[in-house]
């Protein structure tokens, strides 16, 4: 027998009503942080590796501080390594800031100073796995792909996973790339969602499941709903 191939993964029937669920929750939930008004790229690019393993509140604070230091790729890549370090003195997970400024040189040596713009190019950058480059994908140039993160992982289990067997990482990212919707705009929001829902309803411990917009259409809502 040859080894054995990950689960087909089908669109769930109400997968529909969960991303309108959803997307009305975070029309009128969501948080105004700096990075979810800009497009840019790079002001992308930096958030989403400050957010590796970092609280939002203290991103929000070094954000800022940064771009103003350092407000584009080429500024970035140009700076020595003292530099980058010292503005990043404080967020610790170092490794982050090297790996950042690295990425900044080959893309302006190898890219003309444009990030690209599809995850499979995205992912050969320093410091980029899948993760990151769906969130600069979809953040900064509204393609319609995935971007499953340790929150949207959750969500997606609860909502949509196999309780006895659960998911696995392969199932995930077919079942996000199913969900995401084709426009690209809807996608932007889409993914800002269902990470917020992670973030502040669907958390790790407790999941606030009385208060979450979804429960209606999510397998661990509903089961709860019962149990109550």
């Amino acid at each position: 027998m040859g080894a054995t191939s990950t689960p087909r993964v089908r669109k769930p029937a109400r997968a529909q009503a969960f991303t309108r669920k959803l997307l009305a929750w975070w029309a009128r939930a969501a948080r105004d942080l700096p990075w979810r008004r800009t497009r840019d790229p790079y002001r992308v690019l930096v958030s989403e590796f400050m957010l590796q393993q970092t609280q939002v509140s203290r991103v929000a604070e070094y954000y800022p501080r940064f771009l103003e230091r350092f407000p584009d790729l080429e500024t970035l890549a140009s700076a020595p390594p003292r530099a980058v370090r010292e503005a990043w003195d404080g967020l610790g997970y170092y490794a982050r800031a090297s790996n950042l400024h690295a990425l900044a040189r080959v893309v302006s040596r190898d890219h003309d100073g444009t990030l690209p713009d599809k995850p499979d190019e995205l992912i050969k950058l320093p410091g980029v796995g899948r993760y990151t480059a769906g969130a600069v994908a979809t953040f900064a140039y509204e393609k319609p792909v995935p971007a499953v993160d340790t929150n949207v992982a959750r969500v997606l289990r609860r909502a949509f996973g196999n309780v006895e067997r659960g998911m696995r990482n392969a199932e995930l990212w077919r079942l996000a790339s199913m969900l995401v919707p084709k426009n690209g705009k809807r996608a932007w929001k889409f993914n800002q969602a269902i990470m917020e829902l992670g973030a502040l309803i669907c958390v790790a411990r407790k999941p606030r499941c009385p208060e979450c917009p979804v429960r209606p259409v999510c397998k661990t809502g509903r089961a709860s709903r019962v149990r109550e």
